[in-house]
């Protein structure tokens, strides 16, 4: 039907499949058209060892995650990169999490297959979208598969 999108859930095994073969081990699926789109709606698979470069998005764009299965670690960071805020999203308690333009945080992936849904204002724009943080390791080095083993402790320690 025009003007109508499922979310089928062989579409998000699909993802999962492609998470788990991805070198980044993530894979995204996209409802939004475009990526000119003023709203970007999307599955985002995780697995364990994804590491998300800490980033923040400009003031006015904000992110919205959204728990369909598995469990996620959201880190927030001050401007040093001091983790400020963990929180757990995808367990019993915490379904989402709203994060406003301007704050710095990241994503760990604690379970495999891990679904996020996310929303967040469009259009995409690969060199300005984010703004990643300076005093994080960039991906695929070793420094950065250190940080995503210190964080799943950190979030591990919060569960407590």
């Amino acid at each position: 039907m025009p003007g109508v999108r499922l979310l089928p859930a062989d579409a998000i095994a699909a993802t999962a499949v492609a998470a788990r073969a991805a070198p980044r081990k993530r894979s995204n699926w996209n409802l939004h058209s475009s990526l000119e789109d003023p709203i970007q709606r999307f599955v985002n698979v995780f697995q364990p060892e994804t590491y998300v470069r800490p980033h923040r998005h400009e003031p006015d764009r904000f992110e919205l995650f959204v728990a369909l299965a598995g469990l996620a670690g959201i880190l927030v960071f001050s401007e040093e990169g001091a983790p400020t805020g963990i929180w757990l999203i995808g367990g019993s308690e915490n379904r989402g999490i709203d994060i406003a333009g301007g704050v710095w945080h990241t994503v760990v992936g604690l379970a495999p297959d891990t679904v996020l849904f996310e929303v967040k204002p469009g259009p995409y724009r690969p060199l300005s979208d984010k703004d990643f943080a300076f005093w994080a390791p960039a991906e695929g080095t070793p420094e950065a598969d250190a940080m995503v083993t210190r964080w799943g402790s950190l979030v591990s320690g919060s569960r407590g």
